[in-house]
């Protein structure tokens, strides 16, 4: 509950004292004698219970009527957040070298998929108005998430991506992908677009040549943010062998330079995240990088009570009358 007009309330202050001062000057006399003498003997000043009733009630009434000025009211606040004019789709490489354990989170050696998944879980967090969606390849794409405002939706997509979910497992097909984000985007109609792919490998896979892709993202003014994940040469990944878990070396070989041209067509930025922390900033400058302003507006409806409140004063009021005229009624 609120109030419209508060500072009425400090009247509510000054009520106990003047309750007071009404107290040390006394009732006013139903009945006046010229001298106590007058009175049969024996008698003495007796205060009425029944008569404090009266003067409860008056200031109950006086108090509920500074609280009705006071316009109190229930509120009900809603926020609406219209979209930043930012669409992403983020193209995630899920072939079989993402399984190399390049990367060490919170104290354990994670593969470059748990690490990938980790700073883009936390750059969606970040970014609530802009709509997001996620393409996931191997030799083949398939959309994992649609552009969508309902980023709950989209973590838990993100968390169903496992290595092996796509088929060719083996292959990497950067352009087929990077050409199916953009196709995303294409009939979009937003202030800003872009892709962020990220991958540990080279194409190998696919219809699209990732240079035709890219110059389809330019021809629609999409940018492409490109990520190299993962440590150049020599990697391993962990493998059952006989009940337990063994490091198998595996080589790796990201071509850089294909994902550098891909940024540089495009107006984005190619970045290499070969660790933890640089994994980190590489995501915090993309944030920095692609902000607008979002517009936020809040709606509030008030329900009224002030005339619930006057009504109870009111009949207070009734009710003080009522039983001064039958049973606090005076004399003369």
């Amino acid at each position: 509950m609120t109030f419209a007009h508060p500072h009425f309330l400090w009247l509510l202050l000054l009520l106990p004292v003047l309750a007071w001062l009404q107290g040390r000057m006394g009732r006013r006399a139903a009945v006046v004698y010229s001298s106590l003498q007058l009175l049969p003997t024996g008698l003495r000043p007796a205060r009425s219970a029944v008569g404090a009733w009266q003067a409860h009630l008056r200031w109950l009434t006086v108090a509920l009527g500074v609280v009705a000025l006071a316009q109190p009211r229930l509120t009900h606040t809603e926020t609406s957040v219209s979209a930043s004019g930012v669409d992403i789709m983020v193209a995630l490489d899920l072939s079989g070298s993402m399984e190399a354990m390049d990367f060490n989170l919170r104290g354990q050696d994670v593969n470059r998929l748990d690490m990938a998944r980790e700073v883009l879980r936390d750059f969606i967090k970040k970014r609530p108005s802009d709509r997001i969606g996620i393409v996931a390849f191997a030799g083949r794409p398939y959309v994992a998430a649609p552009l969508t405002l309902d980023h709950d939706f989209l973590l838990q997509n993100l968390e169903r991506l496992r290595l092996g979910a796509v088929r060719e497992y083996n292959s990497t097909a950067i352009g087929s992908a990077l050409a199916t984000a953009v196709n995303r985007l294409e009939h979009v109609p937003a202030k800003s677009r872009l892709v962020i792919l990220m991958t540990d490998g080279q194409n190998n896979a696919g219809k699209v040549p990732p240079l035709a892709a890219a110059e389809a993202a330019k021809a629609l003014g999409i940018k492409v943010y490109t990520i190299g994940i993962g440590r150049q040469g020599q990697s391993y990944v962990l493998r059952q062998f006989m009940g337990r878990l063994i490091r198998e070396p595996v080589m790796v070989d990201i071509d850089e330079e294909t994902l550098k041209q891909i940024a540089d067509l495009t107006g984005g930025k190619y970045y290499r995240a070969d660790n933890t922390e640089r994994f980190r900033q590489i995501y915090d400058e993309i944030d920095r990088l692609e902000k607008t302003e979002v517009v936020i507006k809040k709606y509030a409806h008030h329900t009224e009570l002030a005339h619930w409140v006057m009504l109870g004063a009111l009949a207070m009021l009734g009710l003080e009358w009522v039983l001064v005229h039958t049973w606090l009624r005076q004399l003369p």
